[in-house]
């Protein structure tokens, strides 16, 4: 199983990769490093991959999705509601969105991370 970890200030969250074509993209451009932005209660950063959004991409994701949202070129991860969730417990994302991995940690670490912060996704090990 192939994993990473998302720093980003103090915060640190291992993930492990799922079977998907944005995993892979993802994976052959680590190490990836940029500047964390925020959107609600969701962290998003901007790669040097592209993809086309998959069969299954989608804009609500559960807490622990990382995704990529192909319209941006970014990794994004939701730990809770964004200006457009419809509910409290809604993580709605901006568009439809390719889950390629999974957070082996509570991302909810996430919320003490501010516009600005240098992110970076490294493989685990």
């Amino acid at each position: 199983m192939r994993k990473i970890v998302i720093r980003a200030g103090s915060v640190s969250i291992r993930a492990r990769l799922l079977d998907t074509p944005t995993a892979e993209r993802i994976w052959a451009a680590l190490p990836i490093e940029a500047s964390a932005r925020t959107w609600g209660e969701e962290v998003y950063f901007d790669t040097p991959v592209t993809s086309e959004a998959e069969p299954d991409a989608r804009v609500l994701v559960k807490a622990g999705d990382i995704a990529f949202w192909p319209d941006g070129e970014a990794i994004t991860i939701g730990f809770g509601p964004t200006p457009l969730s419809r509910t409290r417990a809604e993580i709605r994302l901006a568009g439809p969105c390719n889950v390629w991995a999974q957070a082996l940690d509570d991302v909810r670490q996430l919320k003490c991370v501010h516009a600005g912060v240098a992110i970076s996704i490294h493989e685990d090990g």
